[in-house]
């Protein structure tokens, strides 16, 4: 038997004592409980366009909440669109219209990555859940992404017109700013690098100007950050770091990937601040943002994520990183950033990555929880795990794979031998105007 052949055993025989049968969510108990006894937990996905993910990830997610305190949830997904799902899951707004019709109101493309059945059933869940609970006790849904700038602009106007009038003029000087350019952040970030001059300026004063009267004392007493000037101030930090990432992004620099996840960690933690010391926090985000990046090849560019980041600064509360993976099957992609969403076959894993290892040593689904001890053959071993984002060839299979040592980039693993399709609510119209690729470059 040759040193390969019996590494391949080792491994086998790790992953098979890690694992423990997925037959139903109950099989989640030891899980649950491990994460309720941190302040964050951190919920990954292998594709955006997968059904079992959704539905894991939700059915968990309720878990967490109805067992372990856990009091917001924040998602990869844009602040405004997810303040005016958070106000009406809280019983805030929109009271009379359904959750296909808040839904509906996701215009950044790819809608169906949030305007699916899935989200639609966790959603009015979780609005049930909260309607029966005292506004303290009711659970939050936030968007943690950097995208929303000419959105986040609107709302900060709005906020001000209605607050502060007398400093609309300087949310209108950044809007001026940004207005030939018709609300195409590469027509924006293009004329940066071809002319040494940018908003940048406008939107910083924008964002000390909203930060001050948002947080100014009244009437000679404290004034304590209203969910109004919250969402006032983090549009305002949206603003800022959206007009950094697009200029950075498209001269095509990495460092476009860690502004973006910086600022969902940073999200988080003004989050954590804003609702206090006793809140407890659930990340639903790709896999590769909730991975602990310094156990992928990532590391080597300088590249951070939202998992690390976690790690490094909320260790000492209790951070669990939760990935999923699975062999084969159908996913919801599209063939080209901003074209209509199509059901696209998964094929199987290829040979010899920790996909194909798991459906060797299982082949069936199942909870893997990481101990202590993380020195085993698998957990140590530097192999290709599969990544799926919202444009996928599964043609070229080979370029999905991210080098991972399983045992540094989480703590837990959900496996699904076999996955389908997400259900979106609604087939993708084409755009009215060119979609433009807003994935950071070099990743």
């Amino acid at each position: 038997m040759n040193t390969g052949h019996r590494a391949v055993l080792s491994m086998l025989d790790e992953i098979r004592s890690l694992a423990r049968p997925l037959s139903g969510f109950g099989n989640l108990d030891g899980l649950v409980h491990r994460a309720g006894a941190g302040r964050f937990v951190a919920i990954g996905e292998a594709s955006h366009g997968t059904h079992e993910y959704y539905t894991a990830r939700s059915r968990l997610s309720m878990r967490l909440i109805e067992e372990q305190g856990y009091s917001w949830i924040g998602v990869e997904g844009d602040w405004p669109d997810c303040w005016r799902i958070n106000r009406w899951v809280r019983g805030q707004s929109g009271q009379d219209t359904g959750v296909h019709a808040m839904l509906a109101g996701f215009g950044r493309w790819p809608t169906w990555m949030w305007a699916n059945e899935e989200v639609a059933g966790f959603l009015d869940w979780l609005r049930g859940w909260n309607l029966e609970r005292s506004t303290e006790e009711r659970v939050g849904f936030y968007g943690l992404d950097v995208y929303s700038l000419w959105d986040s602009l609107r709302e900060i106007i709005g906020w001000l017109r209605e607050n502060e009038p007398d400093a609309v003029p300087a949310a209108m000087r950044a809007w001026q700013c940004f207005l030939p350019h018709h609300e195409d952040p590469h027509e924006y970030a293009w004329r940066t690098r071809l002319v040494p001059e940018s908003c940048e300026a406008d939107v910083v004063a924008l964002l000390s100007e909203v930060r001050n009267r948002a947080l100014a004392p009244r009437d000679h007493e404290p004034r304590t950050e209203s969910d109004e000037a919250f969402d006032a101030v983090q549009n305002a930090m949206v603003a800022a770091n959206a007009e950094l990432y697009y200029r950075i992004m498209v001269r095509g620099n990495r460092e476009s990937w860690n502004i973006r996840d910086h600022h969902m960690a940073d999200t988080v933690d003004r989050l954590s601040e804003h609702l206090g010391p006793g809140s407890k926090g659930i990340i639903w985000e790709h896999n590769t943002h909730v991975g602990d990046a310094r156990a992928t090849d990532m590391a080597r560019d300088g590249l951070v994520n939202v998992g690390q980041l976690l790690r490094e600064r909320h260790g000492a509360e209790g951070v669990t990183l939760i990935g999923f993976g699975s062999h084969r099957g159908t996913v919801i992609a599209a063939d080209s950033w901003g074209s209509p969403e199509r059901v696209l076959p998964m094929p199987e894993a290829r040979v010899g990555t920790h996909e194909d290892l798991l459906h060797r040593a299982l082949g069936a689904p199942a909870l893997l929880e990481f101990g202590k001890d993380r020195s085993g053959p698998w957990l140590s071993a530097w192999l290709g795990h599969r990544a799926i984002g919202v444009v996928y060839q599964p043609a070229s299979e080979y370029g999905n794979y991210v080098p991972t040592r399983m045992g540094g980039r989480y703590d837990a693993l959900i496996w699904l031998e076999q996955t389908s399709a997400l259900r979106p609510l609604h087939h993708e119209a084409p755009p009215r105007e060119p979609e433009f690729e807003t994935e950071p470059t070099g990743f």
